[in-house]
């Protein structure tokens, strides 16, 4: 078979109509949702000037966590309170809609409400430029069902080892 045939082949393999038989396999409404939010958050950073990023960053930040359903809502605005005191150099800033701090720009931690994608429950999570290594392995997210004073003081923790 010549590289023309298998280029057609492949071609005509993934052509047709989406039936009620076979599901749409790509992107949730929830994922494009998130991508078209991230697409307006970069073109409202390149518009404004670096030194109003941070102020608007906390601005949009709070604005994001008062859409959120009121569970979500308290775990947001408790983990919000946390990283503020605990890492106060990290900025925070809106990613995939989701509220986020970074260092230099670039996301540090985030909170997923749990209506983001519809899942059980909202997490904390860590991009690899948080300082959490510990060993060969390590948690990268944590599930948040509620907060107590248990759990926030080791957020704090975790915030204040992410941030370095």
């Amino acid at each position: 078979m010549t590289n023309t045939q298998r280029t057609t082949k492949s071609a005509k393999s993934t052509t047709g109509t989406v039936t009620a038989d076979k599901a749409y396999d790509g992107f949730t409404e929830e994922e494009r949702g998130a991508m078209k939010e991230r697409a307006k958050e970069l073109k409202a950073t390149s518009r404004r000037g670096s030194r109003t990023a941070k102020a608007d960053g906390d601005t949009e930040v709070r604005a994001k966590i008062a859409e959120m359903p009121e569970a979500d809502r308290a775990i947001a605005e408790r983990i919000h309170d946390i990283v503020r005191t605990s890492a106060p150099d990290l900025a925070p800033k809106l990613w995939y809609g989701m509220p986020a701090y970074a260092r230099d720009g670039k996301v540090v931690c985030f909170f997923q409400s749990a209506q983001k994608f519809k899942t059980r429950y909202a997490t904390l999570g860590f991009s690899d430029l948080a300082k959490l290594d510990d060993g060969t392995m390590w948690p990268s997210a944590y599930a948040l069902a509620e907060l107590n004073a248990d759990d926030e003081a080791r957020i704090g923790e975790l915030i204040k080892r992410a941030a370095g």
